[in-house]
Order: C-alpha cells, then structure tokens, then sequence
C-alpha cells in the first residue's frame, strides 16, 4: 500500500498551522513516529489518525477523501484494536480507546458505528467496574441499536447477546445464561456463512459450560465435540485447549479419571502451543495428582 500521500497531507496541513513535528506527536505518539508516517514509511493507527487530524483542525475523513490513497476503514480499524484489547483483556487500554473515540463524530454516523463503542462500555463495566447492572443496561442499549424482528441476527448482534450471557453465567444465572445462548444458537442456523468462525466455537464452549453447571454432562460433552469438529473443518486454532478441558473436566466431575486424563493432557499441550501461563499452571498440576490416583 503507499501510505506517502497520506503522510504528505500531514506534513503540509502540519507546516500551515505552523508547529514542529513534536509538537503533532505530542499527548499523541513520538517525534519519530510522526517523521515516519510523514516519510510514508508506515501508517497511523485508527487512533493516532484521528487524534492528529483533531489537532491539524480538519475532519478525519479530510484523508479519506484523498483519491490517490487507498481508503483506511477507519470503523473498521478501530474494531479489530478494540477486539485485540477484548480478547486479551486489556480493558484499560480498551475502555481509554473508546473515551478518545467517544469524542469522533465519525461513531454518530450510524448505528452500527456506535454499537460498537456501547458493547465494549459494557464488557468494561463488568470486567473492571464489577457493575453487572450497568453492563446489561448498555449491553442490551447496544443490541437494540441494531436489532429488528424482520432481519437476520448479524455476528455482532450474537456477539452482544454473547456477552450478556457470559456475564449471567459469571454471576451464577444460568438459566438466563443458556436463554441468550440458545437465542445466538438459533439465529445462527438460519444464517449463511459466518465471517468470524470462531463465534461459533466460543458459542458451543460457553453453553457446554452452563449445561455442565446445571449437571447436564454428557450434553455438555456433546456440545464440546461438535466445537471440535467445527475447529477441525475450519481449521481453527482458538478453543481447542478450553474445550478439552471441559470435556475432561466433565469425565472428572463422573469419577471417570481414566477418560479424562487424556482430554486434560491434550489441553495442556494446546495451552503450551500458546504459552498461556494461567491455564499451564492450574492445569500441569491437576494432571501429576490424577495421573498418580490411575
């Protein structure tokens, strides 16, 4: 991509306000970053854009506009740095990408724009702010951003009653746990192809959790190996390790140490592939103690 035009924008807008390099890149990034942007040598974030395009005076899309450039999905590139931050649970960084973002007329454009900023306000008001009712209050203000009885659910919207479940789940509300599942679940057989795969497998992982909550353990385990298969055809990598685990755990909770074993030992080497510390250490250990009962 030829990010010099973009770049060059930002050098002559910088030189008609009148101030240096470091004085763009301040509260923003470093001098060096603004020197290479302005060289073409790399491009701003979504972020850092827009931050320097309020501080330069002109609209965010003022670069859009730009016809020799190729076009930054702004909304786009926000959402895959706020999914980043969710997966790996930086909810700090995440909830200080949204308060910049709050400020970007470009997020009142529509609907869908905005969602995105009120979904992850409520993972946030969960996750850090402990505050489950005020979670749910943006969750579901999210969901109805967007939702209408005569359409098919989209991914975002399963990702939303998604959320709203887990969190139910976390405070030991199972049965409204499982009803927003099942509403994601079926929403899902009706729609066509899914561009993020991986929905489908954290769906299958969750409710495998709630039925083994609720005893229900060989459904669990049924719910767990049609994950599995699902990984394995699309060739995802995400859950392998979350769902072997649950499976052995379901073995276990059976007194059946002998099958769950081996669903244990498979999960911590998937957990190993991705040095994930927290589930190595719970796990490693608890597989030594059944190991020595066999």
């Amino acid at each position: 991509m030829d990010y010099s035009v973009i770049g060059k924008k930002i050098r002559e807008l910088r030189k008609v306000v009148g101030i240096t390099q470091g004085d763009l890149a301040e509260g923003i990034c470093t001098q060096a970053l603004i020197s290479r942007i302005e060289k073409g040598d790399i491009y701003p974030s979504a972020t850092a854009l827009y931050q320097i395009s309020v501080k330069l005076g002109v609209d965010v899309n003022y670069f859009f506009e730009i016809g020799t450039t190729p076009r930054l999905d702004y909304i786009r590139e926000v959402e895959k740095q706020l999914r980043y931050l969710r997966v790996y649970r930086k909810y700090e960084e995440m909830m200080d990408l949204i308060k910049t973002e709050e400020k970007n007329p470009l997020f009142y454009k529509d609907n869908e724009s905005l969602q995105l900023l009120y979904w992850h306000k409520g993972i946030y008001q969960y996750e850090v702010k402990n505050d489950s009712e005020a979670a749910f209050s943006l969750l579901h203000e999210a969901n109805q951003l967007t939702a209408h009885q005569k359409k098919a659910m989209s991914e975002r919207e399963m990702q939303i009653l998604s959320s709203i479940g887990a969190i139910n789940f976390s405070i030991h509300h199972y049965g409204e746990a499982l009803h927003y599942y099942k509403q994601v679940e079926t929403a899902m057989k009706t729609t066509g192809q899914l561009q993020d795969k991986s929905i489908k497998t954290k769906l299958f992982y969750n409710i495998a959790r709630v039925l083994t909550r609720i005893g229900e353990l060989e459904e669990s385990t049924t719910y767990c190996h049609e994950a599995i298969k699902w990984c394995f055809e699309e060739e995802l990598l995400w859950g392998l390790g979350e769902l072997h685990y649950q499976i052995g755990y379901n073995y276990e909770l059976e007194s059946d140490y002998d099958k769950a074993l081996p669903y244990f030992k498979h999960a911590l080497f998937m957990f190993e592939l991705r040095n994930d510390e927290t589930y190595i250490s719970f796990l490693a250990p608890k597989i030594d103690v059944m190991a020595k009962r066999l």
